[in-house]
């Protein structure tokens, strides 16, 4: 890989900085007197009232918490054994590569834009560009017909490519009877707490969960960008329903209201997630 260098460096210095954002996320409990405020449509809001997320409502704060953990403990070790793998060249770990790169540009993407204002700020955006360059770097020097000609080994393309189709359609329809409902009824959604959008549905339909639906939908085709899309997708959603799990369970641990549906949903996807990028990348055998 060409780029492996500047790859490299940009990766190792996210590295650095996730880590001390993560452990400052995880750790800091700077205690301040306002807990409840009232945002522009008159609504009352409960704060967290510590640490860095202490502007954040009450019961979403703790879910940035629980991710700094799956990034410090599982995002940022996983990054560094994808870059040593990197390291001999292969498409397949180079496929593992852009998919925890994907984890890491997603999630500073929304920390940078739906993260209260905070002393972090300036590191959100820095990290934001380095996940973004770094997986541009990879995803760039890894032609399609090269990817599809290395998974000489049969793989589970159909169930992959449903998977992606399926999940990301009911992720938007998900996301759309949050938004649809109260705009029909000239409301807004009890989501906004006082952010000023709906930054986490509105980034979903508007980016991944296209880019997801079309990779599977590319993959089913046989298409040689549905190789290369399913399987960053796979590591990605791997990473990301690791930490929506984390988020649930962290949330029931601090006395806050979780569906018992929503644990079991999000436990059969993240193994169905996991199960799928080990089979799909162990069919990448080539160079």
């Amino acid at each position: 890989m060409p780029q492996y260098k500047t790859v490299l460096t940009l990766a190792l210095i996210l590295v650095l900085l996730a880590e001390f954002a993560a452990i400052m996320g995880i750790f800091s409990d700077s205690n301040e007197l306002v807990q409840n405020v009232t945002n522009v449509r008159g609504e009352q809001v409960s704060l967290y009232g510590k640490g860095i997320y202490r502007h954040m409502p009450a019961d979403v704060a703790p879910q940035g918490i629980a991710q700094d953990y799956v990034t410090l403990f599982l995002g940022i070790p996983l990054l560094l054994i994808a870059l040593i793998w990197s390291q001999a060249g292969t498409i397949r770990a180079r496929l593992m590569l852009a998919g925890v790169l994907a984890y890491f540009l997603l999630t500073y993407l929304y920390w940078m834009s739906m993260v209260t204002y905070n002393d972090l700020f300036p590191i959100y955006v820095i990290l934001t560009g380095l996940s973004m360059f770094s997986f541009m770097l990879v995803m760039l020097h890894l032609p399609p017909r090269k990817v599809k000609s290395v998974f000489i080994d049969p793989i589970p393309r159909k169930t992959a490519g449903l998977f992606l189709i399926i999940g990301s359609t009911m992720t938007a329809l998900n996301w759309l009877s949050i938004i649809v409902p109260p705009w029909a009824q000239g409301t807004v959604p009890k989501e906004l707490y006082h952010f000023t959008t709906l930054i986490v549905q509105g980034m979903d339909l508007a980016f991944f969960l296209p880019f997801a639906f079309v990779s599977g939908f590319l993959l089913l085709r046989k298409s040689p960008w549905g190789y290369l899309f399913v399987p960053v997708n796979l590591v990605f959603l791997s990473l990301l329903f690791s930490a929506l799990l984390a988020k649930l369970i962290y949330s029931m641990l601090c006395g806050i209201n979780v569906a018992t549906p929503l644990l079991i949903v999000a436990s059969v996807i993240l193994c169905l997630a996991i199960y799928l990028s080990t089979r799909v990348l162990q069919g990448a055998r080539g160079i």
